[in-house]
């Protein structure tokens, strides 16, 4: 049985696929400096033009992106909590210059550097499990069409 984890996010996951997400990323933590890294040298290495982005020091950089999945991670259950902030951590991020397609590069570089720091405990099951999660943040990241970045635009292109 597949259960809405949030109103309006445009998935679905079991109660089983937010258990092999959280198991999992309760393995990364301990390694979180190491995987940011290694998160954001994948990142640039499929996607390059993405590093113009990046203005401030990686490290903080990489806190801050393990920090953000900490959260998301830990409210799979009651998702509707944070969809506000993910919208606007969205519209932060098209105001940066994130475009619709960066989202899959990030998706690959995130499954990447899981299989990279968990190895053989990074099973098919448990990834899928990510994509589902990935996919959730992401539609509601992207929800705000009519929003406007500040050169005009629509927010995601």
């Amino acid at each position: 049985v597949r259960r809405r984890v949030a109103a309006d996010h445009g998935g679905a996951m079991t109660p089983r696929q937010g258990a092999l997400v959280q198991g999992c990323w309760r393995r990364v933590q301990p390694i979180a400096d190491k995987a940011a890294e290694l998160f954001y040298m994948r990142l640039f290495s499929l996607e390059p033009s993405v590093r113009r982005l990046f203005k401030g020091d990686m490290a903080e950089q990489g806190r801050k992106l393990m920090s953000m999945i900490s959260v998301a991670v830990n409210s799979l259950a009651r998702l509707e909590t944070i969809v506000p902030a993910v919208r606007a951590l969205g519209r932060r991020h098209a105001g940066y210059g994130v475009q619709k397609h960066h989202y899959t590069v990030v998706e690959a570089a995130l499954i990447w550097t899981l299989a990279q720091g968990l190895g053989e405990k990074f099973t098919g099951e448990t990834e899928e499990a990510w994509r589902t999660a990935y996919r959730v943040l992401a539609a509601t990241m992207q929800s705000n069409p009519e929003e406007k970045n500040h050169a005009g635009q629509p927010a995601v292109s």
